[in-house]
């Protein structure tokens, strides 16, 4: 060991403008690597995992279990490098997670499940997707709809509507979940004395709904060198639509829905509500990001949305006001690696300082500290690792300098032991290289 460090500093003494040539590589190549490293609070240190959600509304625990859950998880129990498979059965609904190796990717996973999922024998009216790829450390943005004229209901379908497919867009948005408001639908009251009157039950007035509200495609027809599509509009757009439908027709004269039934708009049941601060009817949205993506970019370009949507296409009093933003815990815990990082640089300089008593040895010792920095900051982006709270917490100076101290003590003294021996006129002149 001892001779090979001393080829290492006999190489280096050699070859003085290569090692100075290999450091500025090396603070050039830190430097970019540290732009380009994506900077979170935390990691996001877990596995890539698949979660398949089915729904089979109305039926017990015991059924979902029996007749969904048992059957994808058999179905999916082939996948390639996966770790283990684990299940959440509730009334209606059925969670479904595939948990994989170390190192294996959503590109990896995902087309396996997927392929496997069309395979899967379940009963009618099951309702199965698979979540989008994102990590529990994803969720990096919430805000909330606000309109000082808007009903809740309202708000509901512009989040709906206009919002959630405007955020999805953004590139590294995994899915925005909304909450609170009241879904917009269309209520259909019958009176049973009108039904009566007429003989119709509510099934006929379902099913005359369900036939008119549909579009009909047609032939094309051909004339003067020129085609044209027929086609039937048929899908309902108002109240007075379903008013104007025909339920059926008596000697040429048509019975329509507004007769035997009163049409008007309402909601879905509600399963909760939203509140904050003082408010508490409010609709929220949460956006949540993509594995493995830079959040400080895709919190930029969400950012840029917000405002775009709040000054050219919401409707005139209607906001998106943000009450969290992962950019700001990200900035704070930036602050706080680099305020440490800092103080512990200046601190380790002036301890040298004090006990060598040599500017040129708190120098080389100074130096090693950012130099090992931009190398940390280049491994992280040959790994694909991001820099955070706990990678760069992590760093210990006195493991980084322990080496350095050691070899320019060890130098200074034999340099020292040298000078009292030749004296300091005949050292001045020595060549300290050798």
């Amino acid at each position: 060991m001892n001779r090979f460090i001393q080829a290492i500093i006999a190489f280096s003494l050699k070859n003085r403008g290569f090692v100075f040539l290999l450091t500025a590589a090396v603070v050039v190549g830190g430097a970019v690597a540290y732009r380009h490293t994506p900077i979170e609070a935390f990691p996001d240190v877990t596995n890539t995992e698949i979660t398949i959600i089915s729904q089979w509304p109305g039926r017990s625990a015991e059924e979902v279990e029996k007749f969904v859950t048992v059957p994808v998880e058999v179905a999916l129990n082939p996948v390639q490098k996966k770790t283990s498979v684990r299940s959440t059965t509730l009334f209606g609904l059925s969670v479904v997670k595939i948990i994989f190796d170390d190192g294996v990717d959503d590109a990896f996973a995902r087309p396996q499940v997927l392929n496997m999922l069309r395979d899967v024998d379940l009963p009618d009216g099951v309702d199965s997707d698979v979540l989008p790829p994102f990590g529990p450390t994803g969720e990096i943005f919430r805000y909330t709809l606000e309109g000082r004229t808007a009903s809740v209901r309202e708000l509901k379908t512009i989040q709906d509507w206009v919002v959630d497919r405007n955020l999805k867009a953004v590139p590294g948005v995994a899915d925005v979940n909304s909450f609170g408001g009241e879904v917009k639908s269309y209520e259909i009251n019958v009176n049973p004395a009108a039904l009566a009157g007429f003989g119709l039950t509510p099934l006929d007035v379902y099913a005359a709904v369900q036939r008119a509200n549909v579009n009909v495609g047609g032939d094309v027809i051909a004339e003067n060198d020129q085609s044209f599509v027929v086609r039937g509009i048929g899908v309902l757009n108002s109240i007075a639509d379903i008013n104007n439908t025909v339920i059926r027709t008596t000697q040429g004269v048509p019975l329509l829905i507004r007769q035997v039934a009163d049409v008007r708009e309402a909601a879905l049941p509600r399963l909760g509500q939203v509140g904050r601060g003082l408010h508490d009817d409010m609709v929220e949205g949460i956006v949540v990001m993509r594995k493995g993506e830079n959040p400080s970019e895709v919190i930029a370009h969400l950012n840029d949305k917000v405002h775009e949507l709040n000054t050219s296409i919401l409707p005139a009093g209607v906001r998106i006001v943000t009450f969290y933003n992962r950019q700001q815990l990200i900035d704070f815990s930036t602050e706080t690696v680099r305020h440490n990082l800092i103080e512990g640089i200046v601190l380790v300089t002036v301890i040298v300082l004090l006990f060598m008593a040599d500017w040129r040895t708190t120098v080389t010792v100074g130096v090693i500290i950012p130099l090992a920095l931009l190398f940390a900051f280049i491994c992280l982006r040959v790994k694909g690792m991001s820099a955070n709270l706990l990678s760069m917490g992590a760093i210990d100076f006195g493991i980084i300098i322990d080496g350095a101290v050691v070899m320019v003590e060890g130098l200074f003294v034999v340099l020292d032991h040298k000078a009292r021996e030749v004296g300091m006129e005949r050292f001045n002149k020595l060549a300290k290289l050798d």
